[in-house]
This record gives structure tokens, sequence and C-alpha cells, in this order.
């Protein structure tokens, strides 16, 4: 349709994407060659296909959708075949009423849709999608074994389902049906490396989402029918009340799949629509890994390791929620961790079981708190003590007495730098002489995903990028990047089979290590603020958090965006 097409550049100059100049040299191209203006409009890269084809959608008046990043209904799913959505490039994504949502590369096919509203009895409503977008979620969709598996769970749910099932509860469904839901659920998070499965209730739906490389992603959407069968059957396995809807309840059992173990946390509190679940994955067979591995490096590295080698005092490690604290701890200990040393921990949870080293759990319920373990250890003859988090004043003041008597403190402290940790313990009424005497060191940190090497790409950073990266690393830029007259090169994933698209797998630490010199001790002793203890303590060769970030970024590790997704002042 050349009218269509001719149409399309006057949409993407009215929406700014393209100059006058350019809408102009386009319209004399396509006329002299022929070529319709999307493919002129590629062919010089002047705007993304991604902008074409909503351009495409407005001059039809159909909506354009974007299927990678919807979670689809398995119910819904199974109104069309995986062969006739691949054969088409078309998939269901979801129903609204008697209308069947459907993401098409040509929506304009009446054929198609004729036969999507046969095969489905519904009726269809068309929106555009871009045909690789398509392609992509029919492979993710269908190909997931999660889905397949859940599917045929579901069918066996919907055999046994009577209206007396409807009015007696979830009996019926504790049955193998949900058992095996529950089991895929389980084995696809141990094979995406999931840290965590949320199964939250809608009004209408049950959604589950994974915890992959510290990202939520929206994996399946099952329907409500299923929920209180689903949550019957995980509280079983957790030793739990089953009848206890109201209040939030805690428990944890082992999942095996071949000879991998993993330790499940489980919590459960009521919502409006009804009890939310949330799943931690605790690996038993992973070994902590070193602070190589884990992305310390350089500087410092050899400035954690020489704090290390000494006697007494504490190493205070530093990170929100989920950014890898407790894993450098285990690293820590595993490095200095020998048969001369007594090693003993208190733990919420005890994640790792590392070898050589006494572990305890927290107890709240019978008054085994961190403050009261912590003060039953000074009296097992320990040389090396980790508190799994300073959280009260108690904890802090007998954290800092083990360390003036002679011991070695680990623990962890929540806040968003290194340099907040001081401020935050003089805020747990520390005495600032006591705090400065045993503090030695203390490690800010995030996490970040790291490029999929098998495709990753090379890039032309632009100049803006350029500037911002060498105004925040400085003197600690290379020289070969910072004499170079090309503009510099950085990478980043296209997306394969083996990270699911994403073009991320796997994730590595970007840290800072503050080490207390009496210049930082004296500002301590002064109540100073965070940004003051930083700027001395950059003055005195401290990488930051971004720095760290950013020398990453450049080795190919991982991507700008990654890094100021976690380490944005």
């Amino acid at each position: 349709m050349p009218n269509q097409t001719a149409q399309i550049e006057d949409i993407l100059f009215k929406q700014g994407l393209l100059t006058a100049d350019q809408l102009s040299a386009v319209k004399l191209e396509s006329i002299n060659s022929g070529a319709s203006a999307d493919k002129i409009l590629l062919q010089h890269n002047l705007v993304t296909l991604d902008k074409i084809t909503q351009a495409k959608a407005e001059l039809l008046n159909i909506p354009f959708v974007k299927v990678t990043d919807k979670a689809i209904a398995v119910d819904t799913l199974n109104l069309i075949p995986e062969a006739a959505a691949r054969r088409y490039s078309i998939i269901p994504f979801d129903k609204a009423g008697d209308e069947l949502l459907v993401a098409m590369a040509d929506p304009l096919d009446i054929q198609i849709i004729q036969f999507i509203e046969k095969r489905s009895g519904m009726r269809v409503k068309p929106y555009l999608a871009l045909p690789e977008d398509i392609l992509k979620a029919v492979t993710d969709q269908y190909g997931q074994n999660l889905t397949s598996d859940v599917t045929s769970a579901l069918n066996e749910v919907a055999s046994v389902k009577t209206d007396k099932d409807l009015v007696e509860g979830p009996e019926i469904l504790r049955e193998t049906p949900v058992t095996n839901i529950v089991n895929q659920l389980l084995e696809y998070a141990m094979k995406t490396r999931a840290s965590d499965i949320h199964i939250e209730p809608e009004e209408d739906r049950t959604r589950v989402r994974y915890r992959i490389d510290g990202i939520l992603v929206e994996k399946i959407l099952l329907p409500k029918v299923v929920h209180e069968a689903l949550i019957s059957r995980i509280k079983i396995l957790a030793v739990l009340k089953i009848d206890e809807k109201r209040l939030p309840q805690d428990g944890r059992f082992t999942f095996s799949l071949g000879q991998k173990v993993v330790d499940l946390r489980i919590s459960i509190i009521p919502t409006v629509f009804g009890e939310k679940v949330v799943i931690r994955l605790l690996p038993k067979t992973t070994e902590a890994p070193t602070l190589l591995e884990l992305g310390l490096r350089g500087s410092s590295l050899k400035s954690l390791e020489s704090q290390l080698l000494r006697a007494h005092g504490i190493i205070l490690i530093c990170g929100p929620t989920g950014s890898g604290k407790t894993t450098t701890l285990y690293s820590i200990l595993t490095k200095i961790s020998t048969t001369k040393v007594n090693i003993l921990t208190v733990e919420d949870p005890v994640e790792y079981q590392i070898h050589g080293v006494n572990q305890v759990q927290v107890n709240t319920a019978i008054g085994l708190t961190f403050a009261s373990a912590l003060r039953s250890f000074l009296r097992q003859d320990p040389n090396i003590i980790m508190v799994g988090e300073i959280r009260d004043n108690e904890t802090a003041e007998l954290a800092i007495q083990a360390a003036l008597t002679g011991h070695q403190v680990f623990s962890t402290v929540h806040t968003n730098s290194a340099s907040g940790a001081p401020p935050r313990l003089l805020d747990m009424e520390v005495e600032p002489f006591l705090l400065t005497s045993a503090l030695n060191a203390i490690v800010g940190q995030r996490v970040v995903r790291k490029i999929c090497i098998r495709c990753r790409e090379e890039f032309s950073a632009a100049p803006e990028v350029d500037e911002n990266i060498k105004s925040v690393l400085g003197n600690l830029i290379p020289i070969s990047i910072k004499n170079s007259p090309t503009p510099m090169k950085l990478y980043k994933g296209k997306g394969c089979n083996f990270c699911a698209n994403t073009g991320y797998l796997g994730r590595l630490g970007i840290f800072e290590v503050l080490v207390i010199s009496e210049s930082i001790a004296k500002l301590i002793l002064e109540h100073s603020s965070s940004s003051s203890i930083e700027q001395e303590a950059v003055k005195r060769g401290m990488i930051t958090l971004k720095q760290d970030g950013y020398l990453k970024v450049l080795e190919g590790v991982t991507t700008m965006e990654e890094v100021l997704r976690v380490a944005q002042d």
C-alpha cells in the first residue's frame, strides 16, 4: 500500500522523530527508487523498527503492543496451538470479556482472524507487534517446560473440578495436579537460577514471578481457582497451619532436582485477594565464591585483604537488601577459616554451611537473638565472630566490645554507602570514641547483572555517555581510552537462548572499600555527615561504587544501565 507507507514518515515527522530535511529526503528517495519509506528509514538508520511499527499502527488505527514484556495466562495461550502461532506470526496475550487480544505481524489478514475466531470461539481484537517480538514471545511462552507442564496439571484440575468441589474447597485439588504445579514452579526456579518465587493472588487470577539475577520477571498466570490449593500444598510441605489464613506464617522445607538440593524459606502473608507466598531458594551445595570471583579487584581488594590480616577490630559490609552482603561475608570467612582459629557466626537464616565454622541460627521465638547469641559467644573462646546484621544498640555495643577485647568481628549494616555506616551506628547511640577504636574498614557494595558473553556485542558510546564516564572516573580512566580520538567502545547483550533474550547472564558485585584512617576517625568523632566522610575517603584513594561500576563497564562485564540502576546517587 504505497499511499500508506508514504504517510508513515509524516507521522514520524509529527512525533519529532524526523527533521523536515530528513522527511523531504526520504520522500524524494522513495519516488526516485520506488522503495517504501520504511525500508529507506531503516536503511539509513533514521528511525528504529520499533518506532516505524508504532507509526504504522497509528496509521492503521490499530493498537501497538510489546508482547515480549508480557506474561500470558496459560488458558489464553492454549486457545491457539504453538505451530499456528509460529507459522502465522500471531500470539494471544489476554482476554477481555468475549474478546481475545491477539498480537499479529499482519493485523489486516482477515483469513487468519477468522481462523482464530473459529478456533477460540471468541471475537478477535487484533494488535500490531514486531514479527521478531512475536517469535520471541512464542518461543518464550510455548517453549518453556513450565507452561506446558503446568497446562497439563491444570487440565487435570479441570477434569476433577465439580460443583461439589467448589463448595467443599480445595481438598481434591491438593492431590496430584496441584502437587505437579508446585513441583514445576520449583524446578523452573532451579533451572533458571532464580533466588525467589512470588505467588501473588489478584482479583481474577494468580501471578507467578521469579527473581532472576536480581530482577523480578513475570513468568506465568494461573486461574484463580487453583490458588487456595496451591497455598495449601505449600503449607503442608512447610509444616504450617493450613486453616490459618489471617496471620503471616513462616516455614521451610527442602527440595531436590537430580543432584541439586535447595533449602526453601517460605513466607506467607494475607492480602486483599488471598494469601501471598514468597519462596526464597537457598542452594545447599553452593560454595561461597572467592573475593576475586565476587568482583573485588585492584586497590579495593588489596585494602580489604590488608585489613583481614589484623587480629582484632570490626569490618562492616553495607548495602540495601539483596545487594549480596551475606555472600561477601561468607567469602571472607571461607578465606580466613583454618584449623587454628575458632569462628562463630549468628545468622538469620544460615544460608550456606561453611566447613570448620560454628554457625548459629537466630530464633526469636525462644529468645535467641543476635544480641543474646553474641553474649554467649564471648564465653566460647572465639577468635572470629560474624554477626548477620547490626540492627540495634545492644548488638552494636556487644560487637564493639568484642572487637575491643581482641576479637575479629564481621557484620552488615543497611546503609546506601560505606560512608553512611558510621552515622548509622552513631544514631544507634554508640559512643563515637569506642566506634573509632574498634572500626577497621567498611565495604559498600551492590550487585549488577553481567552481560551474556554468548551474545555480547560492541558499540560506540554516545558523546554525552563518553563525557559522563570520563568525568566520573577522572584519573582512573585508562590512558589508552583517555588519549584515543575515536569514540569509547562499550558492550551490551543482544539477547539469545542462553540468557532468555535478556542480554544478561549471572551477576557480579561492584564495591567501595573505606579504610578508617586517622582523618576519617576524626570526622566520625565530630559526628560529620556521610558526604564529608566520603570526600575524605576519596581523597585518600577510595574508589567509589559508581567508579568501580564504570570500570567494569569499560571492561565489557556489565552495562551503564545496570550501574546507574543500582548505584545512582
